[in-house]
């Protein structure tokens, strides 16, 4: 369930090869992960690892695609400039988790090996989904990681996705935070922007059972921006570390078409929501990111796509 890195996925415009003109995909460097790693040597490496899976969407009823997302996210971010107002700049290739045979829990597992093992070596994972079934793996391998550390979880989404894991159907794209709360007698989990019409009263109820801190869609403008900010500081203060995870469908359809649940009513990602997006990337305690809920097979011109692949370079260069 790994696939080594492709190096065909990185191609684009070649301007020369003096520092100041090169671009991502040709400095990328590749690292299969077939056996233990080796630190980088420089401090700020960031290490892209696909998980391709829609399993999790599929049992959750949504629609199917976002399996091919890392592959489309790798060629759109191939044409971004190498030296962004930073010098080093160091990125790495680190493969594919791939869902085979609909055997999600294995692909989840194989995650959190393969995002263990990033970590205890010194990089920082940027994981590309694939749906939101890549939050219950990206934890266990933040877990498995900092296994005595207090860890938080952040995640830009207009859901909770905190529903409990029922049979026959099993973990999907919408349980992922209610399975980690289930191990995790301290859950630290912050959602921003939340849809009330996207949430039942049951979910609403289950996220103050478990002590879910949120903020709603609707609070993204300029009058709420200072308490927003001041939650998300209070939140990073009461844990050791966090990872971070977006998911697409928090955005307004105009902006993110190409997702499983569409959102018309969604965020905008204004200069707000850059604030917020920014705060949290300058916090040292973030250890790892991933983008969820791409579907290439529903995106119109690449739209949603582009918009996540900022998100990426954002994340790169903040390193």
């Amino acid at each position: 369930m790994y696939q080594s890195p492709n190096q065909s996925y990185w191609q684009g415009r070649i301007d020369g090869t003096e520092t100041t003109v090169l671009r991502w995909h040709q400095i990328i460097n590749l690292l299969p992960m077939r056996g233990n790693l080796s630190p980088p040597k420089q401090h700020n490496a960031v290490a892209i690892l696909g998980f391709c899976s829609d399993e999790g969407v599929r049992r959750n009823k949504g629609r199917v695609g976002a399996f091919h997302a890392p592959a489309v996210l790798r060629k759109v971010i191939s044409n971004f400039p190498a030296q962004s107002q930073k010098a080093n700049l160091t990125i790495y290739d680190a493969g594919d988790c791939v869902c085979i045979e609909q055997n999600l829990e294995q692909a989840q597992e194989t995650l959190a090996e393969k995002v263990a093992l990033l970590l205890q070596a010194n990089y920082y994972p940027m994981l590309l989904g694939g749906g939101h079934e890549i939050t219950f793996g990206h934890f266990q391998g933040v877990k498995k990681a900092f296994p005595q550390a207090k860890i938080g979880m952040i995640n830009f989404d207009a859901h909770f996705d905190i529903r409990p894991v029922e049979a026959p159907t099993g973990a999907s794209s919408g349980t992922g935070f209610w399975q980690i709360a289930q191990e995790e007698k301290d859950f630290n989990y912050l959602v921003l922007g939340i849809q009330e019409n996207s949430n039942t009263q049951y979910l609403f109820d289950l996220a103050g059972k478990y002590g879910v801190e949120y903020v709603l869609g609707s609070s993204f403008n300029y009058d709420e921006r200072p308490k927003v900010l001041q939650k998300i500081q209070n939140f990073i203060n009461k844990v050791d570390i966090f990872y971070l995870t977006i998911c697409l469908d928090v955005f307004a359809a105009p902006f993110a078409p190409g997702v499983s649940a569409l959102a018309y009513n969604g965020i905008f990602p204004d200069k707000v929501f850059q604030d917020f997006f920014h705060y949290i990337l300058a916090s040292p305690k973030l250890k790892s990111m991933d983008i969820a809920e791409l579907n290439p097979t529903l995106d119109i011109d690449n739209r949603t796509a582009r918009l996540a692949a900022s998100f990426i370079f954002e994340y790169v260069k903040s390193r």
